[in-house]
């Protein structure tokens, strides 16, 4: 697919399939495409056991939900659009956001996993992007040094160490894991 102008997001969502891996690694960067690498084993296993723990926790609270590698549109003319690892919605009807390739609502939480190079470059700048958009709380899982740095809008945000535990704050009130268990090895993997 040849680009030789700026993209809109429904541009791209239509052409999408027809970019490698369906375009499943690319994103749309003030209307230009940026291919990202595909995630490393451990990004699978954090969002794997953060998920886990997140299903456990929102049965029990019967709010929210989660969606996964959904498109968020923070910026129009020129469009960017971005699919973090997990995107956390409260309040409003459930799974509103689930079947969409894309949205402009804002979740409550959006968690980014730092395992490639090129996931890693920019962080800072995507971290503050969602928060200037309007997203409240920013985790970014760290499978590398295994922390998780979390950012909450009008802070500057800490580091939790495989030692400490994650807890949902006001973003996701009473969810609670070890920073161990996120990054454990899944014994079937073993």
């Amino acid at each position: 697919m040849a680009i030789s102008q700026s993209m809109t997001a429904e541009q791209f969502v239509a052409e999408r399939d027809e970019l490698p891996d369906g375009g499943r690694w690319v994103e749309l960067a003030a209307g230009q495409l940026v291919t990202l690498s595909p995630p490393t084993i451990e990004h699978g296993t954090a969002v794997l056991n953060f998920t886990k723990q997140l299903a456990t926790h929102t049965q029990s609270a019967r709010d929210g939900y989660a969606c996964f590698e959904l498109g968020l549109l923070l910026r129009r003319q020129p469009d960017t659009l971005l699919f973090p690892a997990v995107s956390y919605f409260s309040g409003g009807p459930l799974f509103a956001e689930s079947d969409k390739v894309y949205t402009e609502s804002r979740p409550t939480l959006i968690v980014e996993v730092a395992s490639t190079n090129d996931r890693r470059r920019g962080l800072d700048q995507r971290v503050s992007s969602w928060l200037q958009w309007g997203v409240p709380q920013v985790w970014v899982f760290d499978p590398q040094q295994k922390q998780v740095h979390v950012v909450a809008e009008g802070s500057g945000g800490y580091r939790l160490s495989i030692e400490q535990e994650l807890w949902g704050q006001s973003a996701l009130p009473g969810f609670r894991m070890s920073v161990a268990d996120l990054f454990r090895e899944p014994a079937w993997a073993k």
